[in-house]
């Protein structure tokens, strides 16, 4: 998948899920993460750790709702 589709997503929702190439599962916040479109890296931080994975790995993005309709 583009990281340029995870980096418009995430714009719009504020929050995503991502799902990458390896398995892994990490969520992205628009406040903590950052896009580098010429090294095609996706940088952000979480509670415990700063992580730098491949943009282009990522498999599946998961925009979920935080309150779901009844």
């Amino acid at each position: 998948m583009k990281m340029e589709l995870i980096q418009e997503s995430l714009a719009q929702w504020g929050e995503l899920s991502i799902y990458t190439a390896s398995g892994q599962v990490f969520e992205l916040h628009s406040g903590d993460t950052t896009f580098d479109t010429s090294s095609r890296v996706i940088r952000f931080t979480s509670a415990d750790a700063k992580y730098i994975i491949d943009g282009d790995a990522v498999d599946v993005v998961k925009m979920h709702y935080s309150h779901p309709e009844k």
